[in-house]
């Protein structure tokens, strides 16, 4: 077995709309569909996400893939906190290690797709994108699916923003077990990691 690539830093920004009359469809977070030409996950629904830059850190890396991607600017001042860190699986060839952060988005800001790496964008519920990627509506990958979770048992944008404090933020490096065809993504502390 070859040795495992250096994981790139990477940032990731789960997005939140609240306010007025959204406030009644509970949690809802932006979603971006990647371009079928892209070289990384065509056609996947992911999180405004991208590479870390050498001049900057996670959350100004979270900030600017926000903007470039789906039009919507955050202040500097916005608050971002922390909700998991991901590192890819020794086996891939394209490793990232990925802070994620969950965000407020401001008021009347509808997403812009930039139409270059992301074609469509969408506020959805965490919910309703795990059912419509069940019903193989929607493309999700095996990071989206693990964080859309994590938001099922909150009523609020309020409600996942405040829990951020008390999130774990250990390192979470999955581990493929089998080969070929018959294979699974393990998490620390499920049977066979």
């Amino acid at each position: 077995m070859p040795a495992p690539t250096t994981p790139r830093p990477a940032a990731s920004l789960i997005l939140l709309r609240r306010g007025g009359k959204h406030t009644e469809r509970g949690v809802e977070v932006l979603m971006l569909r990647r371009s079928e030409e892209a070289g990384f996950m065509p056609g996947v629904w992911v999180f405004p996400g991208g590479t870390v830059e050498p001049d900057e850190d996670e959350r100004t890396c979270a900030i600017r893939e926000l903007a470039e991607e789906s039009g919507i600017e955050l202040g500097e001042d916005a608050e971002l906190r922390p909700w998991s860190r991901w590192i890819t699986p020794e086996p891939v060839a394209t490793r990232f290690d990925t802070h994620f952060f969950v965000a407020l988005a401001p008021a009347h800001s509808p997403p812009r797709p930039d139409g270059v790496e992301v074609t469509e964008a969408a506020w959805l519920a965490p919910r309703a994108a795990l059912d419509s990627h069940h019903a193989g509506e929607l493309e999700l990958v095996f990071p989206t699916i693990k964080h859309l979770e994590t938001l099922l048992p909150y009523r609020s944008a309020d409600q996942v923003m405040a829990a951020a404090a008390e999130r774990d933020l250990t390192p979470v490096l999955p581990r493929v077990v089998g080969e070929g065809r018959d294979f699974r993504v393990v998490l620390p502390g499920e049977p066979g990691y």
